[in-house]
């Protein structure tokens, strides 16, 4: 990796953290303190064998259905915009989507009045079905993931 390429990562990650931090601040406003929409006017697929495999056990609701389509296409726009695409642009798209989907989620916590920090943990956030180390199973996945991905993008 040369130096261009590391302040590139550098400044790629503190971006996707941004971003990160101003739409946990906007879904904290959106949802309160009722995670995962449980309380918007949506929506909802409960029990479904496919939540299990693809959602990793959380409900399937209308208002995420737009929200992860939106930030999918939103993070490949530059890609759109340039009208260029690589193997190893589209494996930093997806390495950011995943890590903005790690931190925000994190944020939401964090910053959510009726969370914080001491509240981050499986009784208080029941919507996330699994969790490892002190945090969501799919948090450790999708950081792995993320790794391998940049990895790759930046050999």
């Amino acid at each position: 990796m040369q130096v261009s390429d590391l302040v590139q990562l550098v400044l790629t990650l503190f971006c996707v953290t941004v971003l990160a931090y101003f739409f946990a601040m906007a879904e904290i406003h959106i949802e309160g303190e009722a995670g995962w929409a449980a309380n918007l006017p949506t929506w909802r697929i409960e029990d479904h064998w496919l939540l299990d495999i693809f959602w990793g056990g959380r409900a399937m609701t209308g208002y995420h259905a737009w929200v992860f389509p939106f930030i999918a296409i939103f993070f490949h726009f530059p890609l759109f915009f340039m009208a260029r695409w690589s193997l190893q642009m589209e494996a930093r798209v997806i390495a950011c989507i995943m890590l903005f989907w790690i931190l925000e989620d994190f944020l939401w916590f964090l910053l959510n009045p009726a969370f914080g920090w001491k509240r981050f943990h499986q009784d208080h956030g029941s919507w996330h079905k699994k969790w490892a180390c002190g945090a969501p199973v799919d948090y450790w996945i999708f950081l792995a993931i993320s790794v391998l991905l940049l990895w790759y993008a930046y050999r």
